[in-house]
């Protein structure tokens, strides 16, 4: 009788023996089945190549010349750290919360699964199922998008279990791969902590304005607390709920024995003291240069099978972060007076006029028809203009810009295009002219706000700073700087018989001889003019052409005067052609491009054109000072006096009509550099000449950058003498006050009727 239930006690063991057993095989069977993909039923897994060279985004970054962090490219802004610099309590942390047997197990804690059903039925807290590997696997693999594209993923009650099998398969693959330490390392670099920072280097930046080395425990273990959900226990969004998972952070650290109870009673105790800021593309030094750069780079990475926002490129410029804070600096501080006084000066009016001076009508309408805002309302409404202008005229809460710092208002689109309309412009740009490294570079007055560069993007007419070509070509003639000529009128007849007689800037002519130096640091319309005609557009074009400006330039008289757009970068590059004997180098920005392990993929070499004589390049220089040592120059007071920069500089104003454009051009031994100031519109200028010159607009700017140069020692930035050319000059420089007239080329052209537009811009600075 007893052996009966003997008989089924065995029978009973040996069916769970068998179900236990089957049920492992066919486990291991799945298992299999899901690391091979059977029938494409699950989906791939990564193969071995992929496991030892995970790859994860990392943003690229773009360095100054002197080592400075200018700013980064990136979708998900991560920068990775090697284990040594991270810090001992983030790693125990970590450990202490997320996976405590993460130095035992071989990418699956066993023990801790099992354990989860546990914890859900008595409501105890825990750390999840997942171990650090796990998860690393899941950042790095994207398990949870890019691996479940197999035909059971979206079946319900399956894609979980599938995600769950590759993560298990993964990080016993990724276990086998990489060392513990170098598992951690990985994890930590490609987490993501919210406010769109990714890995701990950019994280400990972001929410404390630290590297990660610098971390303290509390720090450390709010950081570590904000993985369970980043914005769930975000810091900045929920900053009570972020204490209180900090202290379950260091809650774990205590029962772990990684911190005594002296530590944690004082460490939970504090509050949480953030210093946030996220990165952007607005912030940081030199946003347009960055900006601008950016576009050739994102080309040479789709010509060369790299990606500008994934791939942790290292690039490294030619600018120097101090000049780049100096430059950016001076700007602002001169913008910010001469704002003032334009607001003040269009005081009840707005300032887009016509050459009578009168307001133009349906201006702002124009405009807004070239915005994006605009474009689209006109896809969303088509021609239904009620609702476009419902929507243009309707007032919405935003935050604008001023000199005083941002404020929130309430503005319809149409409010804020003409509180924007009403703001100056500028740009400034400074190269070494021995190398043709871009040392600084200013698009704009606030890269948030203005997104348009003024230094390469933008083009406006130079006004009198094109008149140093004129006078190249005329030296290239034979002419000397003692050549004299009279300040008188000069009249070309266009071809429709109308004469015409370019005025100078105080409308009168002086009727005396005065030299071509003088002439050039007078800025004398009258004799550049008589330069001209002698010598014909085309051969002026072809000088500036050779001297690197490379918008299209018209070949009329008017060009004397600045008539033909042209760019800040190229100005400044063809300017440092006369510092460098003659070698027009070309403006260099970049100097090579590393991949993420430092290989160097590019160098950048300038390029170059001996476009003039050594002679002819100095003689220029020595023409140029003339503005800065002539009593009556148009750069003497300003850069002498006011702002007592007594050394040997080369200067050159421009102005054009109405005052629309505002430059200024300044050459020493080290230093080549220009500005220009102008609305964003040519009809937005200011009213006069009391501040709408190129002397009182833009010159200030170039002055308050050199004294910052000048000051700042760690620059060694010498106020020495330009250095005489390497040969005896052929010519006379020593005028003398005489009237010493030379023998000039027979090429030189005769005096001829020449075509000019309708319209000419007229400057006398």
């Amino acid at each position: 009788m007893s052996s009966t239930p003997d008989k089924k006690f065995r029978k009973t063991i040996s069916a769970l023996w068998l179900f236990f057993a089957g049920g492992f095989v066919f486990f291991l069977l799945y298992v299999f089945a899901v690391s091979i993909n059977f029938l494409n039923l699950f989906g791939d897994l990564p193969d071995l190549k992929t496991l030892e060279n995970p790859k994860s985004e990392l943003a690229s970054e773009v360095y100054s010349e002197d080592g400075q962090l200018l700013g980064k490219y990136f979708r998900e802004n991560r920068s990775p750290v090697t284990y040594e610099q991270l810090p001992k309590t983030l790693v125990d942390a970590l450990i202490a919360t997320e996976d405590i047997r993460f130095e035992e197990h071989s990418g699956i804690d066993f023990k801790g699964t099992l354990a989860v059903p546990y914890y859900k039925l008595t409501g105890k807290q825990d750390r999840g199922s997942s171990t650090l590997t796990q998860q690393l696997a899941r950042n790095l693999f994207r398990t949870r998008d890019d691996l479940n594209n197999g035909l059971l993923s979206d079946v319900p009650g399956l894609r979980m279990l599938i995600i769950k099998t590759k993560e298990w398969i993964m990080s016993i693959k990724l276990e086998r791969s990489y060392t513990k330490k170098e598992i951690l390392m990985m994890y930590l670099n490609t987490v993501d902590f919210g406010s769109n920072a990714y890995g701990i280097k950019v994280a400990a930046k972001t929410f404390f304005n630290k590297d990660p080395q610098q971390l303290t425990l509390e720090e450390s273990a709010t950081l570590v607390g904000v993985l369970k959900g980043p914005s769930f226990y975000s810091p900045v969004l929920r900053p009570e709920r972020s204490l209180s998972r900090r202290n379950t952070v260091l809650d774990q650290m205590l029962k772990y024995n990684y911190i005594d109870e002296p530590t944690y009673a004082k460490t939970t105790a504090k509050p949480i003291k953030l210093d946030f800021n996220v990165e952007n593309q607005n912030k940081g030094l030199a946003p347009y240069f960055r900006t601008e750069i950016g576009k050739w780079l994102a080309q040479w990475c789709r010509d060369n099978g790299y990606d500008l926002y994934s791939d942790g490129l290292k690039i490294y410029t030619t600018i120097d972060s101090r000049m780049q804070k100096h430059a950016e600096a001076a700007l602002e501080q001169h913008m910010k007076t001469m704002q003032k006084e334009f607001f003040q000066q269009w005081k009840g009016r707005n300032p887009w006029v016509n050459d009578q001076g009168k307001e133009i009508k349906g201006f702002l309408m124009e405009r807004m028809k070239g915005t994006a805002r605009y474009k689209s309302l006109v896809e969303q409404y088509g021609s239904n203009e009620d609702s476009i202008k419902y929507h243009l005229y309707h007032k919405v809460p935003m935050r604008i810009f001023s000199w005083k710092g941002e404020r929130d208002t309430i503005m319809s689109p149409m409010d804020s295009l003409r509180y924007y309309k009403h703001y100056l412009q500028a740009g400034f740009m400074a190269m070494d002219p021995l190398t043709g490294k871009v040392k600084a570079w200013v698009g704009g007055t606030n890269f948030k706000y203005f997104k348009y560069d003024h230094v390469k993007q933008g083009a406006r007419q130079p006004g009198s700073t094109f008149k140093p070509f004129v006078y190249t070509t005329a030296l290239e003639r034979g002419y000397s700087p003692c050549y004299t000529v009279v300040d008188a009128p000069v009249t070309i007849i266009n071809p429709d018989g109308k004469p015409w007689t370019p005025k100078n800037s105080e409308g009168t002519y002086s009727g005396r001889s005065m030299t071509l130096r003088t002439a050039l640091a007078l800025s004398v319309n009258s004799i550049t003019t008589y330069l001209m005609k002698k010598l014909g557009p085309e051969e002026v074009v072809a000088t500036a052409k050779r001297l690197g400006i490379t918008t299209p330039l018209d070949p009329v008289p008017s060009l004397a005067l600045g008539s033909s757009d042209v760019t800040l970068y190229d100005m400044v590059g063809a300017y440092g052609t006369f510092v460098n004997k003659g070698t027009w180098t070309q403006p260099q920005y970049l100097v090579r491009i590393e991949d993420k392990n430092g290989t160097v993929l590019h160098e950048f070499a300038p390029k170059t054109l001996e476009a003039l004589s050594e002679e002819t390049a100095y003689l220029m220089v020595h023409m140029l000072k003339g503005s800065t040592e002539t009593r009556g120059g148009t750069a003497y007071y300003g850069l002498r006096h006011r702002y007592g920069l007594k050394n040997e500089i080369g200067a050159k104003t421009g102005t054009t009509s109405n005052y629309s454009d505002a430059w200024f051009m300044g050459i020493t031994p080290d230093l080549a550099a220009g500005v220009w100031v102008g609305g964003e519109d040519r009809s937005i200028h200011f009213r006069s000449a009391a501040y709408g010159q190129g002397n009182k607009l833009a010159m200030p700017i170039y002055a308050l950058f050199m004294q910052k140069v000048y000051a700042d020692k760690s620059l060694n930035v010498s106020k020495g003498a330009f250095p005489k050319p390497s040969q005896p000059l052929s010519t006379n420089i020593n005028c003398g006050g005489s009237t010493f007239v030379p023998v000039v080329q027979d090429s030189v052209k005769q005096e001829q009727t020449l075509t000019l537009p309708q319209k000419v811009e007229e400057d006398g600075f």
